[in-house]
């Protein structure tokens, strides 16, 4: 090959990384981020914060005092929801999430650190989509520009939404529809205080890391089902 050659295929070379990173920019702008390789780094010498993060008190959920995946005898379970096509799965349409629900059966951390792999955690012992009482659902937050690795990113955006939006979970081929309500900063062992109860209804209360990717603080969004 000779100089010209070598110039050529230089140039493109430069011309082809050139075009792939502005035509690909939104998905490759993090290895860029000093903070986000850094991340990245961390995490891959320190597992990502697992549930433990968390810190969720069974004292702060009010609960049916049983798991029960199925039928119950809740009144509240009574009321007619539209039916869905759709199984177990959490969606934020203002924020563009959409997520599988992972029926945690432990609050062992192992397990419920597998399952936020896999979408985000129904926590056990709060109570099902419907139900009165707290539903809690948990998922992972990261950095900016974070890479969608598994469902690290999930709940990276939910300081993003506002009140008034609407969350829906379809369940059990029902569909809920809640209204956000809330958002609160919780330090980390704080706990999920019990809001908008008052009326025997059900709330869904999400549950992230604050900020996102950093076990610091907690973020919880709470959102009423409408009647």
């Amino acid at each position: 090959m000779n100089q010209r050659q070598k110039k050529l295929l230089a140039f493109f070379v430069l011309f082809y990384l050139t075009a792939f990173f502005i035509f690909n920019w939104n998905d490759v702008s993090w290895i860029f981020n000093y903070r986000t390789v850094s991340c990245i780094l961390y995490d891959f010498f320190n597992p990502y914060p697992n549930i433990e993060a968390f810190s969720i008190s069974n004292s702060s959920i009010p609960t049916n005092n049983s798991i029960n995946y199925s039928v119950t005898n809740d009144n509240s379970q009574q009321k007619e929801y539209p039916y869905s096509s759709k199984t177990n799965t959490l969606e934020v349409p203002s924020i563009g999430i959409s997520a599988p629900i992972i029926l945690s059966q432990s609050t062992d951390v192992n397990v419920m650190t597998k399952d936020l792999d896999n979408g985000v955690a129904y926590y056990p012992g709060s109570v099902l989509p419907g139900q009165t009482g707290q539903t809690i659902i948990l998922g992972h937050s990261a950095p900016l520009n974070w890479p969608k690795v598994k469902y690290d990113w999930v709940f990276s955006d939910l300081n993003n939404l506002n009140n008034g939006e609407q969350i829906h979970v379809h369940f059990g081929h029902k569909k809920y529809i809640y209204v956000v309500k809330e958002k609160k900063i919780l330090e980390k062992g704080q706990e999920i205080a019990p809001l908008y109860l008052e009326n025997n209804n059900n709330v869904l209360v999400l549950v992230s890391c604050w900020p996102p990717g950093k076990n610091l603080k907690r973020i919880a969004v709470y959102a009423e089902l409408e009647s």
